[in-house]
Parts: C-alpha cells; structure tokens; sequence
C-alpha cells in the first residue's frame, strides 16, 4: 500500500464498520473472493473489502479515490467482458454478503441486497408463493443482470429484469450514497437499468413480484444434423417474429457430444409456465421429429434451473477451470442458411482445436411481448427490437496458446448472422454477454439522442471514469476519448 498512513490496510479498517472484511493475498479468503467463472478475465487485486453495508461501500470508494486506487464491485464474477483485465492493482469490493431480502407490506415487492444472486431470490420468493424476474442461470447475481437489460424465464409475463426495478441505492463514483427511482435522481435511474454498470454500485434494488406460477413443464431435445432444418423451422413457427407464447421458451444448442454423435448435437430445452397437457401443443411436434433424446417433467419453479441445467452445480454455473468468452448477436429469426453456416464454423472450430470442444453455440428464443410494452426511451437498454439471442460462447483451458482463436470465430459468428439477417443489419450485442471489442453503439444503441443521453450522465456521475471496467461507455484510456471512431467519438470530444 502507499506510504501515506491512511493509505494502509489498517487506515482503510478504521473506515469499515465492524461487520466488514479486509482480505489481502495469500488469505484463502482473498482467493476465494476472486475466483470467477471464466480464467480469460482476471482482474488484478491488491485487496479484498466485503462490506456489510452500504455505508462500508461508500468508504470503499472514498478510500479508493483518496489513495489513487481502482476498484470494481464484485458479485458472482460472471461476467465475461475483456475490459474486466484493465483493472490493476485495484480493490475488489466484494458485495456477496449484501443479500437481505425484505417484502413490502403489500406483498407487491421485495427491497434485496446488491449481493443477492438468482437462486437466492427464487427459492426465498417461491417459499412465498411469488416470483420475480431474474437470470436463467441460478448463479447469476439478482441485480447485474438488469444492470443490463436482463433476460429471464418470465419476460414473457413481466417483461425485462430492469423493467420491474422500482428503486435503487447507489454508491456514485465520488462515494455518496443516493437514491434512485422515477421520482429521485430519474435521470440516472433511466442509465441504471441497460446500462447500470457505468454508474455506480448498487448496494440495495427495489423489484416487483408476481404470484408464482408454481410447476413448470421441462423437456429436453437432442437431434442429429440431419434434423437441423425441421428443428429450426419449427423454432422459427414458435418463436413468430418475438411474439411468441409468454408462457414459452426455448434454449437451443449446437455442442459436441461424442457420447451421441460424433458431428455436434443440436438441443432444444424447451421450457413452459404451466401443465404438461398444455404444453404439448408446442411439445408434441419436437417429439414428432424423432429426437434421439428425449427427457420431459413437471418440476416446481424453484427446482427448474436445476432441471434444465443451469443449477448452481451446472456447467453454466461453475467457477474457473476454463477461459471463456460471449460474442452475442440480437437477431430477427433463424435463416436457415445461416444456421448451417453456424453448424459448419462451430464444426470447425471444434474440429481443428480440439481443446475448443466444450464451446457451445447458443440460441435463446423468449416472448418479446411483454419486454415491448415498455417505450425503448423509457431505459437505457437499447434492443428491444431484437427476437432472438445469438450467442457463441467459446470455452478452453490453454490460454496461451488459444486466446487469439475465440475472437476469430467470434467475429465470424457475427458476421454470419448479420449477413443472413437481412440487408443493412446492424450488430446488437447484449451488454452482459458482449466481448468487448464492439463499439459503443452496438451495445448501447445506435439514436444519437440515446448516446448523447448516457454522454451527459457519464459526465455528471462519473466524469473521470471510475466505473469504466465492463464494456464501458467510454472507453478506458487517458484523453477519456472514444477508440472506435465515428459518431461516439465526436460525441465524446
């Protein structure tokens, strides 16, 4: 640490409730707090804090910015965006044991901790007989999510995970604690949710809640090449241009099972809020395609990720082990010519690198209904038009002979999506799946009134960028200038 006497470990505890934690390196609690899903993102930590409160995130910052130290708040460690390896000899404020949950007395909403993560958040609720919207995957954090938009099982129901935030607190850059909702602060309740992560931490988020549908129909799909076109044909017939059943929703995906086929798979995890009887008329046609594999069951809502595999124990969910990278692609439907371009580049890849062979292409095809109904001015999130989530997730355990590999496929992913997507298709990529080499536009929106918007807030919150390590909005760098060109960087002048 500095030599400043407030800048050690012992002045940063004096500026800690008693309920906080210092862990520094070579503590078991300083590795475990820094262990992330994917080993290609690791940013460099030279302390550990786990607040207990709010007010313990806020000296935090403060300390951080007195001593000329980054830091970026950590959750679950997802997050797969390059810009994560621009922190150096930073602090990791570890929000993990922020994860109270309270419901309003009307039983309309909970008041949670930034820490809570998605399974957390469903078994609390459903011991209720209540659902929020979160993440698919169990691990994920309850609140990162919707920092980002934020798929989830019931968009089709209530929309987005960032349409039902209510309020938020939130640690700004210069360490004060504020209050966001549509009546506080609007303007950076509006950048919070799409494009929360440039703005502040969150130590606490009011949601809305739902009656819980309680059982829910599970059945899993593989197919063998041959049966690409029906198989996406029929996805296409269900998912009709976003309008697809709110009640429905399916995962698709292209991997390597040699245990099955010796060319990739194709799985369809098909997923519906409600009876089996009823779900048999969306069902019952991937049955009549003949699928090598076939598993159905009712399960509770609250045992539904472990079903589908995406538990806490899953491979979605797992921490370290391989290096990984997300190169997302809003799309409009499945063109079939592209889906076996995608088909035969996956082949490829996994073919030629063999250490590549648990990559997965991913299709993720949810009612865009709901998600609709909210103006896209009304958030920061900016792809509201999109139907479908393409996605190629690339996974390997030798980084340093492959980390140049992911990126190439990635970019060919994209852009044989785009070209199959229709003429002058513009990328859209998902904020918490994006890699990090997009422009700003292709993950915050292309309306000039939308970026100048986020320009303004960035400016008034975080003028020195504080909050710039997950795929920010300004790009790192010392003139504080955009490094993609174009409108942004105008802009960014």
């Amino acid at each position: 640490m500095a030599a400043n006497t407030m800048c050690t470990v012992k002045g940063l505890g004096q500026q800690l409730s008693s309920g906080a934690r210092i862990s520094l390196p070579g503590s078991q609690a300083f590795t475990n707090a820094n262990i992330r899903w994917s080993t290609a993102e690791h940013p460099d930590f030279a302390v550990v804090v786990t607040p207990a409160t709010a007010q313990d995130v806020a000296a935090a910052v403060n300390y951080a910015n007195a001593c000329n130290y980054p830091f970026l708040a950590v959750n679950r460690g997802h997050g797969t965006a390059i810009s994560l390896n621009n922190v150096h000899h930073g602090i990791n404020i570890n929000i993990r044991n922020l994860t109270s949950v309270t419901f309003a007395p009307d039983g309309n909403s909970i008041t949670a901790g930034g820490g809570v993560f998605a399974d957390q958040v469903i078994r609390n609720l459903a011991a209720r007989g209540k659902v929020a919207a979160t993440g698919a995957c169990a691990c994920v954090g309850g609140l990162g999510t919707g920092l980002g938009g934020g798929f989830g099982r019931v968009q089709g129901f209530y929309g987005l995970v960032a349409d039902n935030f209510l309020e938020m607190t939130v640690v700004t850059a210069d360490g004060s604690i504020v209050t966001a909702n549509n009546q506080q602060n609007s303007d950076l309740f509006w950048a919070l949710r799409g494009a929360g992560h440039n703005f502040g931490i969150v130590t606490s988020f009011s949601t809305k809640i739902y009656p819980l549908i309680p059982n829910w129909y599970a059945a899993l799909y593989i197919f063998t090449r041959d049966q690409l076109d029906p198989v996406f044909q029929l996805l296409n017939r269900y998912n009709a241009n976003g309008a697809q059943a709110k009640e429905l929703l399916t995962y698709t995906l292209i991997i390597l099972n040699r245990a099955i086929s010796p060319d990739p798979v194709i799985i369809v995890s098909l997923q519906y809020a409600g009876p089996e009887a009823d779900a048999l008329k969306y069902a019952q046609s991937f049955v009549d395609l003949h699928p090598v594999v076939v598993n159905n069951q009712t399960v509770p809502y609250s045992e539904l990720a472990d079903a589908v595999g995406t538990g806490l124990n899953s491979p979605a969910c797992i921490e370290g082990g391989s290096s990984k990278a997300t190169f997302p692609v809003g799309a409009l439907s499945f063109n079939l010519t592209t889906i076996h371009q995608i088909y035969d580049m996956y082949t490829e890849l996994v073919t030629r690198y063999p250490d590549f062979s648990e990559s997965v292409v991913q299709f993720e095809s949810e009612s865009m209904l709901q998600v609709r109904q909210i103006r896209d001015e009304d958030t920061a999130y900016a792809h509201r038009g999109d139907n479908i989530l393409f996605s190629l997730l690339t996974q390997y355990t030798s980084p340093t002979a492959n980390d140049a590999i992911g990126p190439q496929y990635g970019r060919r992913f994209r852009s044989i999506v785009l070209a199959g997507d229709g003429l002058g298709r513009r990328l859209n990529a998902y904020v918490n799946y994006a890699y990090g080499d997009e422009t700003v536009e292709q993950i915050y929106g292309y309306e000039d009134s939308r970026l100048q918007r986020l320009l303004a807030l960035k400016r008034q919150y975080d003028p020195l960028g504080k909050f710039d390590f997950f795929n920010p909005i300004i790009p790192i760098n010392r003139n504080r200038r955009g490094r993609w060109g174009g409108r942004w960087e105008h802009l960014a002048e």
